[in-house]
């Protein structure tokens, strides 16, 4: 499988270097911007391509690492060139292979592949891959190949079907961007008891961090700790009467999802009360 990289951007730079690093063949890059592609290839050791055509025909296989809302775009460019028996992939995590219209009728085989990672810095994001893992989605033919490149470089590789891939996404969003907004909060409120707004930001971090690598080591459930685990009721009714409006709100949405945990952990914990005061909310 000869990889070529449309699209320079975090997500074309990480995979690629990965890829590389793992002696997977990768081709090059191209982009729209030049700068970018010729940065990538320069980083990865490989080929910079001026045109689209040029990196298709090198490549038996294109990840087109441009935003959601490029990829349309850019596949109708590359369906106008020569791509029978060519992969096509994109890497979105809520759109399917679909995007890719008519691709068997170009004898091609679309394919979504999405690793479950926040891609923050270009040049170094690609350090952490080899923890992550990767759904994908699309044409049967090969898709069995594509789940097999990634196992056999490391990673863990599932399928999944288009129908689930905006709840799937949504799942990412929940663990990764919505918890940034609930640090968000967090903050406000160090800030709201009088601390300085640098001390706010920092201040959680520890806790943070901590309970994200307990619940890798552990699970959610050996993870948990607080008021809710412990059934101090009495607490949880302090905080609801400290709080108001949305921070109530998700106070007692999140707080319910606990006593699920809860009650895993303890199958014979006394939630009872709680349950009660977080009903009334």
């Amino acid at each position: 499988m000869r990889i070529g990289f449309v699209g320079a951007g975090k997500v074309g730079f990480s995979l690629g270097k990965y890829f590389t690093e793992r002696n997977l063949c990768v081709s090059g890059y191209y982009s729209q911007n030049s700068k970018s592609a010729k940065e990538a290839a320069k980083f990865t050791g490989t080929k910079y391509y001026e045109t689209l055509k040029e990196i298709t025909e090198d490549s038996d296989t294109l990840f087109l690492t441009v935003n959601d809302g490029a990829i349309s775009g850019v596949y109708s460019e590359i369906a106008m060139l020569k791509i029978s028996g060519k992969m096509i992939c994109h890497c979105s995590g809520a759109m399917s292979s679909e995007v890719f219209d008519g691709i068997r009728e170009k004898g091609a085989f679309g394919y979504s592949v999405h690793p479950i990672y926040a891609f923050n810095h270009k040049l170094k994001s690609y350090q952490g891959l080899s923890q992550v893992y990767f759904t994908i989605e699309g044409a049967l033919e090969h898709l069995e190949d594509m789940v097999n490149l990634f196992r056999q470089i490391g990673n863990k590789a599932e399928v999944i079907s288009k129908e689930e891939k905006v709840r799937y996404h949504l799942a990412a969003v929940f663990a990764s961007n919505l918890v940034e907004g609930l640090y968000d909060y967090a903050s406000d409120l160090l800030e709201s008891c009088g601390l300085s707004r640098e001390f706010s930001k920092k201040a959680l971090l520890p806790l943070f961090l901590g309970n994200a690598k307990a619940i890798g080591a552990y699970g959610v459930e050996k993870a948990l700790t607080g008021p809710v685990e412990r059934g101090d009721a009495e607490t949880v009714e302090k905080h609801l009467n400290a709080s108001d409006g949305d921070e109530r709100e998700i106070y007692t949405l999140l707080s319910q999802k606990l006593v699920e945990i809860s009650q895993r952990k303890n199958p014979t914990g006394d939630y009872k009360k709680i349950k009660e005061i977080l009903i009334k909310e």
